[in-house]
């Protein structure tokens, strides 16, 4: 057998022919290895098989013997040298067998190039011969061809002329049916074919009847309700050469057979419609667009379709909606829902059947366009418009904001929807829509929403609505300071009478608004809320009314939100009504901020304050200048209204010159108003201030530098201060404190606080000219100057103020050192106080000294 192994398998030799213990070696071939079934391991086995002497195989279990392992070893050497001249056989057939591959590929390759050359060869004859074929029957076939197209014409020519022929001789007969027996069998039976070319044929036969009628049969045009009124016949009856013929009148029944045709054809649409059939659709389209322009079938299309018949049920339903959702659209503070529920549904559902529908009428339709055109102005005008209108007439019963919100909510969803059946594409889905199309969807958007922005209705209503809001919520700052402003006792308070009379306009005109009988429940609900009063609190009168010292004082936050409902109606204002009257609408926006923010709430704070100030100028007790507390908030509000005019409405009339100039100046003269007011406040507190440290140091008494030792007592060693010096060091601390809160750290403090600092210098300078100083009294007079001293050290002055102090401080010691040092002090270079002074200016100041008549002091007066 092929692949077998041969092996010594002979019994042993006895022991007098062979004494060799070792088997007979392997032999095997190429075929062992070549065979399917040669498995590696079975081999192995074999070979250790046939090395395992006999003798050993038959051994017991019961007798051990050691193991030997030549004879595997001889085996296996003898196996691994038959497998290397195996090896150098199979190399070798190898070889031979690559010599022989190369030279059928050598062999291969030349037969391929020679039959190459051979086809080229029969390729240029065959052309050669066809060339010259075609030299010689060129002129030939021309002539032919020529004469073919020649035939092929004349031949079209007289089919043409025989089927002119033919619809000639057709309707010449059918004119004849007509005037003559008054039918119409020939068309009935045409028209009741049910291919489109029969129906196609037969419209276009009556209506060239019709033509002929009233060319030929120029009476039957003449009638009136279908009576004829012949000439020279009775009762319909005619008469020519003598003859008599009945009279038909071939207008109506020409026209009743139309009449016929296009119902049977729309009724047929209507089936195939149904059926889904959109070739025998396509085919009735055709033939009612040469009716009357498709006017018809197209009409059937829309008025029919399934959309409109459920919507016309839903359109009747009132708008619904919870309470809580009417209520937040209403509230200047929350957030706007989107748009209102039913509205967005049945956008939702227009997008759907739109998308749908014009797959269908451009396969029904040839001018499928001009019918989705029609199909999306009917959607528009009958559907979307009335619920459109429902929901804003709903929102207008809540509130103005509710309707301002809810326009721009649904112009907002429309927009949307119209972006989305642009990028659908309709009838040229996926492929982008048709400019026709487009501005078709364009034209309905705007029909929808120009209504509502026509002229200055839409801004109006913006400016009405903030001007509701902002009289709310300054009502009660309002009703404080027209209270104040009711009973003027200065002159400062007949100065605010215009200020008075806008704020008693603007409360007239809220209270006006709410006693409306117009004004829905709901708004009245939201406006009372934002003026912080209670429904009771309608009923009551203005002077009724409580109101605290809270209500009178600007509000920071309330500022915010003013400006948050104005930064609303900006951005509302460029989404619905952008474009070149933008400038114009932020301009009428500006002017309501200015006058509102600036001068109801800004300018009427910055003048109570100015008349407080004024009023304090006089006063015999301490002034009470808390009203500084009042300028942080007027200064923060007036830089928010500055930055949001200059960074969101100014930018918004460029592109308008005139305006935005205009709007620039507006803002600049009120601004500069509001600034030149606080500049006053500013100044009256200073002067304020000064005239009562000048009252305090009037007050002071004589003897307070001139301490009495009672019984040789000390006491007056123990005072740090005088109590003069105690009163204005925690008048002006406070008002330090007060500006600090007013202005915090800035150019405009350290400007206040130096203006006060040079008149208290002043008046020190002054006021210690004008007191007797002993000895003991010097030493007082060193500690109030020191306790001046720290005070004005304290505040952030102007750094060119720092020399001034030392001036103080030179006085003090005058009073307190001895005349030679007094006279040692006064050589000093530069003079007193470091050159400020001369010493001419000292003199008062030493002559003030108790001991200004003793010798030594009058020596250094002389030198003075």
């Amino acid at each position: 057998m092929p692949g077998t192994i041969e092996t010594a398998t002979s019994p042993i030799p006895s022991r007098a022919t062979s004494r060799s213990i070792f088997p007979q070696a392997p032999t095997f071939t190429l075929d062992v290895f070549s065979n399917q079934d040669f498995v590696v391991k079975d081999f192995i086995e074999s070979l250790s098989d046939s090395a395992v002497p006999s003798k050993r195989k038959s051994g017991g279990p019961n007798q051990p013997q050691a193991f030997d392992p030549r004879p595997l070893i001889r085996t296996f050497e003898h196996a691994l040298s038959r497998l290397s001249d195996l090896s150098g056989e199979l190399q070798s057939r190898e070889n031979e067998l690559a010599g022989a591959v190369r030279k059928a590929e050598a062999q291969h390759s030349s037969d391929v190039q020679s039959l190459g050359k051979k086809l080229d060869q029969t390729i240029d004859s065959f052309q050669n011969l066809d060339g010259s074929l075609n030299g010689q029957r060129n002129s030939d076939l021309n002539s032919r061809a020529n004469a073919a197209v020649r035939i092929g014409e004349k031949l079209e020519g007289l089919d043409r002329q025989r089927i002119r022929a033919q619809d000639a001789k057709f309707l010449i007969q059918c004119w004849l049916e007509i005037s003559e027996r008054g039918e119409l069998f020939q068309l009935e039976d045409m028209r009741r074919q049910v291919t489109g070319e029969s129906k196609v044929r037969c419209a276009q036969i009556a209506r060239q009847l019709l033509k002929i009628s009233q060319r030929l049969d120029p009476e039957s045009w003449t009638q009136a309700n279908g009576h004829s009124r012949p000439v020279d016949s009775t009762n319909g009856i005619g008469n020519i050469d003598g003859k008599s013929f009945q009279r038909h009148n071939s207008r109506l029944m020409i026209e009743k057979f139309l009449e016929t045709l296009e119902k049977d054809l729309l009724k047929q649409f209507d089936d195939f419609y149904r059926r889904a059939n959109f070739e025998g659709m396509k085919d009735c389209a055709n033939v009612l667009h040469d009716f009357n322009g498709g006017a018809s079938v197209i009409g059937l299309f829309v008025n029919q379709h399934q959309f409109f018949i459920d919507r016309s049920q839903l359109i009747t339903e009132e708008v619904g909606g919870d309470f809580e959702t009417w209520e937040r659209l209403a509230d200047p503070d929350s957030e706007p829902p989107s748009v209102e529920q039913s509205l967005q549904s049945l956008i939702d559902e227009v997008k759907v059947v739109v998308q749908e529908e014009s797959a269908i009428i451009k396969r029904a339709f040839p001018y499928h366009e001009q019918v989705l055109g029609l199909f999306i102005q009917r959607i528009f005008q009958q559907s979307v418009q009335q619920r459109l209108e429902m929901v804003l007439e709903k929102a207008n019963e809540v509130s103005s904001l509710a309707y301002l919100r809810s326009l721009q909510a649904a112009r907002s969803y429309v927009a949307n929807l119209i972006d989305d059946l642009k990028a659908h594409g309709l009838t040229e889905h996926p492929e982008p829509l048709s400019a026709m199309t487009s501005l078709a969807l364009d034209q309905q958007f705007d029909d929808l929403f120009v209504p509502y922005f026509v002229g200055s209705s839409y801004i109006e209503r913006e400016k009405r609505n903030l001007e509701e809001l902002y009289s709310s919520l300054l009502f009660k700052f309002t009703i404080f300071h027209s209270r104040r402003r009711k009973h003027p006792t200065t002159f400062i308070a007949s100065l605010a009478k215009s200020g008075s009379e806008l704020l008693s306009s603007a409360r007239d005109a809220y209270i006006e608004r709410l006693d409306s009988s117009d004004l829905a429940p709901a708004q009245k609900a939201i406006l009372l809320r934002v003026a912080g009063l209670k429904d009771t609190d309608s009923a009551k009168k203005q002077t009724e009314i409580d109101v605290s010292e809270q209500d009178g004082l600007l509000s920071t936050m309330n500022a915010k939100r003013m400006l948050k409902w104005l930064a609303e109606a900006v951005g509302r204002t460029l989404e619905l009504s952008g474009g070149s009257e933008t400038p114009r609408d932020v301009s009428a926006l500006l002017s309501l901020l200015l006058v509102s923010m600036g001068e109801i709430y800004i300018e009427t704070a910055l003048d109570a304050a100015n008349e407080t100030a004024a009023s304090q100028e006089h006063t015999k007790n301490e002034p009470d200048i808390s009203y500084l507390t009042g300028l942080y908030s007027a200064i923060t509000i007036m830089h928010l209204m500055l930055t949001c005019i200059n960074t969101v409405l100014i930018p918004l009339g460029a592109s308008n010159i005139t305006i935005r100039r205009e709007m620039e100046k507006t803002t600049n003269l009120a601004m500069n108003r509001m600034e030149d007011k606080v500049n006053t406040i500013m100044q009256r507190t200073i002067d304020v201030a000064i005239t009562w440290v000048g009252r305090l140091l009037a007050a002071q008494k004589k003897s307070d530098f001139r301490p009495r030792d009672d019984a040789g007592g000390t006491s007056w060693l123990e005072m740090l201060q005088t109590h003069t010096c105690l009163s204005i060091f925690t008048f002006l601390s406070r008002l330090q404190n007060l500006a600090l809160m007013a202005m915090t750290a800035s150019p405009n403090l350290q400007a206040f606080l130096t203006e006060i600092a040079l008149g208290v210098r002043s008046l020190l300078l002054e006021h210690f000219k004008k007191y007797q100083v002993s000895a003991a009294g010097g030493i007082l007079v060193t500690k109030d100057i020191s306790k001046y001293i720290e005070l004005l050290r304290s505040w952030d002055l102007d750094p060119s103020f720092e020399p001034s102090l030392e001036v103080l401080t030179e006085i003090g010691n005058l009073f307190v050192i001895g005349p030679d040092a007094l006279r040692e002090r006064l050589r000093g270079k530069g003079g007193a106080a470091g050159g400020l002074w001369e010493k001419e200016d000292l003199r008062p100041y030493v002559m003030r000294r108790d001991d200004a008549g003793s010798v030594g002091v009058q020596a250094v007066l002389s030198a003075l």
